[in-house]
């Protein structure tokens, strides 16, 4: 791991790998450090947030260099379930691409715990991996100008589902009627980093 500086009170831990990454936060998130206020994984990076009235940087990557991270447990955690139309515009691009028929790709995709590595793009918009060999699928070309709220999406070893209308270019494989963002709740958002998610295909 190495550690650097970012603004007044962050500290950012980078990683060689994004399974790294998942097992670093899984690590401080169950024993936060003196001082860790918040985490924010991304693919290769971990965003901590402190407080310099408990704690300093150097104190802090000292405590996080010195901690055993240790590999992430699923075991006994409850999975969000995601009911999925697979209907989406690309699901024989994708079945083709992977080697599957239609069947093979839905039992691939809902047969497996999908974990959310961390959020971006838009509120509420998680990257989700899987739990079995990765399955790279490439992006589009030229990205939509406009993908619907609920489109489950495949790129690269991820799965994500839009939270909202917006351009984009992943492969999409179905569509849901969960709602991903909602400011009424707490948290506002359904996926959230570390979250285990289960697709369940629906008519």
């Amino acid at each position: 791991m190495k550690f650097s500086p970012c603004g007044t009170h962050h500290l950012l831990v980078e990683s060689d790998s994004l399974d790294e990454v998942l097992n670093c936060f899984a690590t401080l998130e169950s024993d936060p450090p003196e001082g860790v206020l918040d985490l924010l994984p991304a693919a290769r990076t971990v965003l901590v947030e402190y407080d310099r009235d408990r704690t300093t940087y150097d104190a802090l990557s000292s405590a996080i260099a010195g901690t055993q991270i240790r590999r992430r447990t699923d075991r006994g955690a409850p999975a969000t379930e995601i009911p999925v139309r697979y209907d989406g515009e690309d699901v024989a691009f994708v079945q083709d691409f992977l080697g599957f028929t239609r069947d093979q790709l839905v039992e691939w995709h809902t047969g497996q715990t999908w974990r959310v590595a961390f959020t971006g793009f838009a509120p509420g918009f998680g990257y989700m991996v899987g739990d079995l060999e990765d399955r790279p699928v490439p992006r589009l070309e030229e990205p939509r100008v406009d993908v619907p709220a609920g489109a489950v999406a495949l790129a690269g070893e991820f799965t994500g589902i839009y939270p909202r209308s917006s351009p984009g270019g992943w492969r999409i494989v179905g569509h849901t009627d969960a709602v991903l963002w909602d400011l009424r709740t707490e948290p506002p958002a359904l996926l959230v980093p570390g979250g285990l998610v289960q697709f369940v295909e629906v008519p």
